[in-house]
């Protein structure tokens, strides 16, 4: 092993990802706009037609149940502010980045944020690792890039979870 630590993080994310992709092969378009609760939130189109999605600053009680699609945004955002983090840029703010329109586009785009941060996982040093993070954090203590793979890893794990539980809801639900 070159790198165990990456490689440890690297099997870690390639675990989580496998199991977006059972869940994958099984949505149906249809799937990701389907509301499962009266209160919800999802992701809509502005006069625009640019997909946002539904927000508030301070959480609310009780908290929306989301959508697949609200979901699949939320991994598209903080994935893509990991993303620029990782290569040095400032990170997007979460009004600049939008739900791609459909869940075959929604998963196109995931698929590529994955290309692009195994890019980021296959050229990490351990001094890289090492380097303080302030995502997500906003405030740098004493967490690393390495925490922050680690976060990130959790986090898609989560919100896979979610997806594959609203699937699967939906599912059960409609027979």
């Amino acid at each position: 092993m070159s790198n165990p630590r990456c490689q440890l993080l690297r099997w870690q994310f390639d675990m989580t990802w496998s199991l977006f992709e059972y869940h994958q092969e099984r949505l149906t378009p249809e799937d990701f706009l389907w509301q499962p609760a009266d209160l919800s939130w999802t992701v809509r189109q502005d006069p625009g037609g640019t997909w946002r999605p539904d927000w508030a600053d301070t959480e609310p009680d009780p908290v929306p149940v989301p959508t697949i699609g609200w979901v699949s945004w939320h991994i598209g955002w903080w994935w893509s502010t990991a993303i620029d983090h990782a290569q040095g840029r400032a990170p997007r703010d979460r009004t600049d980045i939008t739900w791609p329109g459909s869940g075959p586009a929604a998963i196109a785009w995931l698929q590529d944020l994955r290309t692009q941060w195994l890019a980021v996982l296959d050229k990490l040093t351990d001094a890289d690792l090492d380097a303080t993070a302030t995502l997500p954090w906003q405030t740098p203590p004493d967490n690393t890039v390495g925490h922050m793979i680690a976060w990130l890893n959790a986090e898609l794990m989560k919100n896979v979870a979610e997806i594959g539980q609203l699937r699967m809801i939906r599912a059960a639900s409609a027979g």
